[in-house]
């Protein structure tokens, strides 16, 4: 079974659900001594396969799939959509955009892509947003399935160890994109990386991948020197030539008036780190925690904005260290950051 001693370089490609995560860019990673990573979020389990067997032509070493998992939604969270609708319904309206009234049940065609991974399995899974179900974990081991789960917390952690799994990634604050909480009503915790690792370190006895604002190699080398067996980075990689990230996407990360992030629930339901802009400052935390309601509410908006190349309006993932991603190929990404690390480290090369 997989380990994570396994890559040349225990450097991680997060997987980036919307399109940014790419076989492409999962070969890029694997032929620099990292690790890559596919994005099945967001995805049907056709596309998810595809992808996969996509990869495979494109590389022969390990890599790893990673699943959203769905999650019951709190009924007072779902009746609060409307009433977000009608606060979204006049801008929509005067972008020629129409809003979905009726949004139905969506959970990510879970059973689909567990059983297309059991039939043809991969290397390595990663949960996130919560945990599979003692059979399924089963399943996947059976296989020969490593499986990695997100976690934000110590509890969770807790959680994700009883049921089996092979590592957990600990997720801090201040990376982009989606708070991995098992809940999305969970007011995802502020406690910085290195305090949650040193948290989840003392709570459970599982290997550990830091993740959270690893844009350069001295934060690289601070969490690999708390205890982290690997590192993972999203945010670093959202600029590579291999990357699916959108042309509009790109151009925020590279503008010098995108200088903050914020955390918000306003294009998902979900709390998510990403680039301050129009509207997050407009809509703030107005959204329930619906998810994925609310995603599929703001779909139209977001996809109206993003052919207007209208940053303001756009949901533009970046974590803390954004500032930092560079546009290169994913290799040099790869090459540049362990060496950063290792300088950071004195030298040594130590994994």
């Amino acid at each position: 079974m997989f380990t994570l001693d396994e890559p040349t370089l225990p450097l991680i490609a997060a997987p980036m659900a919307g399109g940014a995560s790419t076989p492409d860019l999962v070969a890029a990673v694997n032929a620099a001594g990292g690790l890559g990573f596919l994005a099945a979020g967001y995805r049907t389990a056709a596309a998810m396969t595809e992808q996969i067997a996509h990869t495979r032509a494109l590389t022969d070493r390990p890599f790893g799939v990673n699943l959203f998992v769905p999650g019951p939604t709190d009924p007072q969270a779902l009746a609060g959509v409307p009433r977000y609708r009608a606060e979204l319904l006049p801008e929509a309206r005067r972008r020629g955009v129409d809003l979905p009234e009726l949004i139905p049940a969506d959970d990510e065609d879970w059973s689909a892509k567990i059983a297309a991974l059991l039939a043809d399995p991969v290397a390595l899974v990663s949960y996130t947003f919560g945990l599979p179900t003692r059979q399924e974990a089963a399943g996947l081991r059976a296989v020969g399935t490593a499986q990695v789960a997100t976690v934000t917390s110590a509890d969770e952690a807790r959680a994700a160890a009883a049921l089996g799994v092979d590592a957990l990634c600990v997720q801090g604050p201040e990376a982009g994109g989606h708070r991995g909480t098992h809940r999305a009503d969970t007011v995802p915790g502020t406690e910085p990386l290195l305090a949650l690792l040193s948290a989840v370190r003392a709570a459970v006895d599982l290997p550990l991948i830091a993740a959270g604002g690893l844009g350069t190699g001295d934060r690289l080398a601070a969490a690999l020197g708390a205890g982290a067996r690997a590192v993972q980075l999203g945010t670093a990689f959202l600029r590579c030539d291999e990357a699916g990230t959108s042309a509009p996407h790109r151009a925020a990360l590279a503008d010098p008036a995108f200088t903050e992030t914020v955390v918000t629930r306003a294009f998902t339901g979900r709390a998510a780190r990403g680039l301050r802009n129009a509207f997050t400052d407009r809509h703030a935390d107005h959204a329930p925690h619906a998810y994925p309601a609310v995603h599929h509410l703001t779909a139209p908006l977001r996809a109206a904005a993003a052919a207007r190349g209208d940053l303001q309006e756009l949901h533009l993932s970046a974590g803390t260290a954004h500032r930092a991603a560079r546009a290169e190929p994913a290799g040099e990404v790869v090459a540049r950051l362990w060496h950063e690390t290792e300088q950071a480290r004195g030298g040594s090369g130590a994994r």
